[in-house]
């Protein structure tokens, strides 16, 4: 029997099935968010997979493709938080 590794959520935070829910903000009025959340969604998924194909000993090219494009979406989803905070930054000293 294969003992599964101990797994640390989606490699890069919290999964979105164990943040808490603050309700959901409307994506017209919020597109950063929006698509911050589809980013994330997204990142679950390509975590989901690696995890499946290494606790079936894949190791390939194509697992580091794969871990590439979740690190990419990782990136992508810290620039958005950049611009929210930039731009929340910007309110707070113009008021």
């Amino acid at each position: 029997m294969t003992a599964q590794r101990q797994r640390t959520g989606n490699r890069l935070g919290m999964g979105s099935k164990q943040r808490p829910v603050m309700g959901k903000l409307p994506a017209r009025r919020f597109p950063i968010q929006s698509e911050i959340q589809k980013l994330e969604n997204e990142l679950n998924a390509f975590n989901e997979r690696i995890t499946e194909l290494e606790d079936e000993g894949h190791q390939s090219h194509a697992m580091d493709v794969l871990k590439a494009n979740a690190l990419d979406f990782a990136r992508r989803i810290d620039e958005l938080r950049c611009v929210l905070v930039e731009s929340a930054s910007k309110d707070e000293t113009a008021r």
